[in-house]
Formats: C-alpha cells, structure tokens, sequence
C-alpha cells in the first residue's frame, strides 16, 4: 500500500521528535556551530578539574542533540527508502558525524596522557566529575595498550589500507559471483541466488533443496582459494594490531571492551560440547517426522511443520503479546501497553518502506520499533522481540544519565530473546490449536539449534583457525575447508550425512570477518532461556531481579549487569539449562506429534 493509506495510529508520530523542518533545522544550524567551536576546547580541557568536566558534558551534550538528529533522519528514510529529500537529510546529518569525529577526537587522548591518580585529585576538586567516574574508569583500561602519538598517527593513517579484505569479499560474493540454474517445484529453470538460496533450501522437495545446496557450493569451490585469501588476510591484519596494542592475543583484544577473559569463551564452546546428544536427538526427530532414510546437510533447513496459516491481526498480536509478558509485572505491561498507544510501532509494509524489524530511537526520543507486519506467527514473535529491545532501552533510559543510558551489544539480545521465549510459552499453555502447538515447538527447536549450536559451531572454528594463525600455521582453502567438515563431523554426529560440498559453507558467513563476535548469539539466548526460567517457574525475586538488569545499562559491565538477573556465564549451568530447554522442548514435540497422528 502507499504509506498515506496507513492509519495513523500505525504509523510513527515523527513531530514527537521534531514539530516541522524548521525546528529540525534550527537544531541542525545549531549543532553544526557547536561542532565547529568544540576543537578550541582541545588546549583548554586538562586546565583544570572544571574545564575536563565541563569539557565531557558539553561533549555529551552535542552528541544527545546529533542522535537526536540522526535518528529523525534514519526514519524518516525507512519509511520511504526512494525519497530523494530523506536521503540528503539524512546524508546531511552523516557528515555533520564526520565533522563531529574530527572536531571531538581529542577527548579519548587527552583523557589517557594523564594517569588516574590526577583522576581522582579532579574527583575532588571538582565533585561533578564523578558522574563518568564509571566512563573513565573504562577508558583508562585501554592506557597499556595505547601507543604513543606517533605510533598511533601512523597506525591511523594505515586504516584505509587495512579493511579491505573484507570488502573485496562481499563484492566477490555478493556482486560477482554466479550460480548457474536449478529447478523448482514446478520443475522450472530458475536462477539461483545468494538471496533466493534461502527459500530452495527449505523446499518440501527434496529433489530442489539437494539440487541447490550442491549447485551453491559448487561455485563457492571454484572461488575458495580467493576466499581463503580473503579470510587469512583479515586475521593476519587482526593478529598483528592485537600484537601491536600488547594483547596477548587477538581473541583477548577482541573480548577487552566488554570486559570480558577468554574464559567465557571456551565455557561456551566446552558446554555446548557436552550437550551435543540433545542436538542429536532433534536431527533424529527430524529424519523420523521427514520420514527419511538417511538425513543429509540439505534436509535440515525443511520445516516439519507445513501449511500453518493462522494468522494473527495486529490489534489482536498487541493482546497476546501484552497477555504473555504479564508475567514481567504490571508497570512493564502498563509502560508497554502506553508505547503501542504513543506510536512507538510503524506496523505495516508500504511501497519503499525499509524492509525487516528492529527497535531504534536514541536518549531523548521514543524507543522505535519497525516492523513489516502480516499476520504470520513470524511477525507476531517479532512485535514481541522488537518489544523487548525497546523496553530494554526504555528502562535504560529512564533509569540512568545520558552516559549510561544504553546498553552494550553482548547483552542486547538478552531481552528480544526472553520475549520470544515468554510468547512461545504463553501460547503453548493458552492455545487450543495442536497445529499451532506444532508448529511453535518446531520454532523453538529451529532457534535453539541455529542460536546455540550453530553459532557455537563457528564461535570453535574461529577460535582454532585464529590460534593456528597466531602459531604460524597457513590458512590454506583445504586447510580451513578439512578444519570445517570436521567440525560439522562433530555437531552432526553419527545419524545424519554430512555431505562432502559442507566444507567450503565457511567461504559464505561472513561472521567469520566480525571478529568473534558470532558467540555473543549463544550466550544471549542461554541467558534469556535461564531467565525465563527463573520467571516462570516463579522463583523468588526472578522479576525484579530482571527489570534490574534492564534498568542497570552501561552502569555494569555486561557479566556483572547479567549477575544482576540471576545469570552467571562463567559457569556452565547457565548454558546447560539453556540446552536443558531445548531437550524440554524435543520430548514437547515428540508427544504431541504422536497425538496427532
């Protein structure tokens, strides 16, 4: 539809941010001067206590205001992607960052030149500076693995050189490469894909999910020299920057802004590990209900459950949403319940309207959620998860100072994940549907096996190809491809083929570039499924305990904030009960499968 034929209620109310483009431009003007004036403060900030405080809150204070832009610019782009004015606006507002970058790329410096003994000497000549007591603290973390100017001028000025191991990479496979033809259902001649790989793999027809799993990594095999190259550059540019800011190693350098050691990692892979037979059991489920001789690599994406076509009004997906996470206590429901009146949801697909879901907005706007809603149990779950990352931010928001007012990337998933679980648990107590029921369990497993499994999966490989670069060994294409089959060997076991083209599937996730960033997805989802857990099994204070993780942001780093709810990662428990649901969830299937023959 066009986005004028949307009522009003489900569209984003974006005078809540600005009134007109006049107000917008008087805040713009406004900042750009500000930008321009705030280099000055670069020989004034180390005068004294007051000039570094006043110095990080004016800071603050300019960077609220450029949020507060950017995120007004972001939506109203998503709403129509093909409007040349929204697209210089928001353009406009980019290079206002860029401006801003340069204009403010002192303060980091200027802050690690002194040490925190001179710190706390401003703490007490200037009490107002403790509110980035916490802020600073974290800066100074990073001073023994800060170079000197030179070095860090020179290493800066090698940025544009460095990085484009991984644009040469998406242009290979995004732009350049070709896959030839398959058959669909219809044993018609269609075009394979990157894009469309998704929908054939699924196919109820075996015949086109083997044909286009064999056709994709077909290609991928003639390229995978280059894709090796590819990968071992990256990591070897990895490895080197980590030698050169003095980490022990790139895995260390990359879990250091979350304050995390090593130890999470490997208690990850280590638990999942022992918990493999439950995997296991769902590869048997699926070859028993495919009635399948033998489960190959390109059977496991096909649904079990086919042709649910429920649908779900939005008006009505707001109830059962707010009906399944009453359990989180009446203010969560009543803030929520509000938010849906207050525009914060833009519900529905119109022409040009960005594609997918997610929740935006900044410190100083509502906390926005997207979605491109129709009336599958899909979107349903997605208002529910969107949901969550908003009421996470709302929480974070309303409870902490500008600088705290967030939350970091490690946990961000915590909250969407708990709303999943909680909708999905409310539903299968609730509904009187054994379709329904079905077809829910077969999400639930699907999310544990590709959340946990998969992601920890490549979490290990990661992990080992990086250790044998840092010892000098050669990331050849067989070398990472023989590394991969044997690790599929390993998370597939016995009961299901693992077909020879699976080796070269490393070549496709880009993952494998964002610098062990894969295993936060299986530590997320075990946190969310052990505090839901907690919730629902009523244990005592699990609410409360929960809205204090929310309510924490960046106060904490992210182990502690998650303490806060009654999760410790650094012990195994919490990713067995997540593996514990997952078996819950199989023995679930099993029996109302068999009641439904």
């Amino acid at each position: 539809m066009d986005r004028n034929q949307i009522e009003e209620k489900d569209k984003w109310n974006l005078t809540q941010i600005f009134n007109n483009m006049n107000e917008f431009n008087q805040v713009y003007d406004k900042v750009k001067k500000e930008i321009q004036d705030f280099s000055k403060y670069e020989t004034t900030m180390d005068n004294n206590a007051t000039t570094f405080y006043n110095t990080l809150k004016l800071h603050d204070e300019i960077n609220r205001k450029l949020e507060k832009l950017y995120v007004y610019t972001s939506l109203l782009f998503d709403c129509d992607t093909s409007n040349n004015d929204s697209q210089s606006l928001k353009l406009r507002v980019s290079n206002l960052y860029d401006e801003w970058s340069k204009s403010s790329f002192f303060i980091t410096p200027t802050i690690l030149k002194k040490d925190y003994q001179e710190i706390e000497k401003y703490y007490q000549e200037e009490p107002n500076l403790l509110e980035y007591e916490i802020m600073l603290r974290r800066e100074f973390r990073y001073k023994e693995h800060t170079l000197s100017d030179v070095e860090e001028k020179l290493l800066s000025s090698m940025t544009k050189a460095m990085g484009n191991d991984y644009q040469t990479y998406n242009l290979l496979k995004d732009s350049d490469l070709t896959f030839g033809t398959i058959h669909d259902e219809n044993n018609e001649e269609v075009e394979l894909t990157c894009s469309n790989y998704s929908i054939y793999i699924e196919s109820t027809n075996r015949k086109v999910r083997k044909e286009a799993f064999q056709t994709l990594y077909k290609t991928y095999k003639q390229f995978i020299n280059t894709f090796a190259s590819t990968l071992s550059g990256s990591i070897n540019e990895n490895i080197t920057i980590s030698k050169l800011r003095k980490y022990n190693s790139t895995i260390e350098w990359c879990l250091y802004a979350d304050e995390l050691d090593t130890s999470i990692y490997n208690n990850l892979i280590d638990s999942v590990s022992n918990n493999l037979e439950t995997l296991f059991q769902y590869y048997d489920l699926k070859k028993e209900v495919l009635k399948l001789e033998e489960l190959h690599l390109y059977d496991i994406y096909t649904p079990i459950i086919k042709d649910f076509n429920k649908t779900y009004p939005f008006e009505d997906a707001k109830e059962i949403v707010l009906k399944a996470l009453s359990v989180l206590g009446e203010d969560y429901i009543n803030i929520l319940r509000e938010g849906y009146d207050k525009n914060w949801v833009d519900v529905y697909p119109t022409k040009a309207k960005r594609t997918g879901g997610y929740s935006g907005g900044c410190y100083d706007t509502e906390p926005y959620i997207l979605l491109n809603y129709q009336e599958k149990y899909n979107d349903l779950s997605t208002l529910a998860h969107e949901s969550g990352h908003s009421m996470h931010s709302y929480y974070a928001r309303q409870n902490n100072p500008y600088q705290y007012g967030d939350y970091t990337i490690f946990v961000a998933e915590v909250a969407s994940t708990v709303n999943e679980i909680l909708l999905a648990k409310y539903l299968l107590k609730t509904s009187n549907e054994k379709e329904e029921k079905l077809f829910i369990l077969d999400n639930l497993m699907n999310l544990f096996k590709g959340t946990i499994y998969r992601q920890t999966m490549f979490a290990e490989f990661e992990r080992d190809i990086y250790k044998d670069a840092e010892a000098d060994i050669p990331l050849t294409a067989d070398y990472l491809s023989n590394k991969y089959y044997k690790l599929n060997q390993k998370y597939f076991g016995n009961n299901v083929v693992v077909d020879e083209e699976i080796k070269y599937e490393w070549s496709r996730i880009p993952h494998f570039y964002y610098n062990f960033y894969v295993y936060k997805y299986a530590t997320g989802i075990s946190a969310a499924c052990h505090i839901a857990t907690n919730i629902l099994e009523g244990k005592e204070n699990a609410v409360e305990n929960y809205k204090n993780f929310l309510k924490c942001g960046t106060t904490k780093n992210p182990i502690d904030s998650l303490k806060l709810a009654g999760v410790d990662l650094t012990k195994k428990e919490v990713i067995d009960s997540a593996c514990q649901m997952f078996q819950e969830t199989i023995e679930e299937f099993k029996t109302l499968y068999e009641e439904s023959k």
